[in-house]
């Protein structure tokens, strides 16, 4: 049997929300902050969705 891969729907919010507070200061040093949130909340929810599988449901 394949083992499920890990998924975590909490770290898809916690990651957007890190992200895209991580993502606000690195766009103001390149200039943009509404952009740097924007790919911060999509690359911390990405990682954190995929990586973080928590403690929660295990079996």
């Amino acid at each position: 049997m394949r083992r499920k891969p890990n998924r975590n729907p909490r770290g898809l919010f916690l990651g957007a929300v890190l992200g895209a507070v991580a993502g606000y200061f690195l766009g103001r040093m390149f200039g943009n902050g509404a952009l740097g949130i924007i790919l911060g909340a999509l690359a911390g929810s990405a990682l954190l969705y995929r990586v973080n599988p928590g403690p929660w449901n295990r079996r």
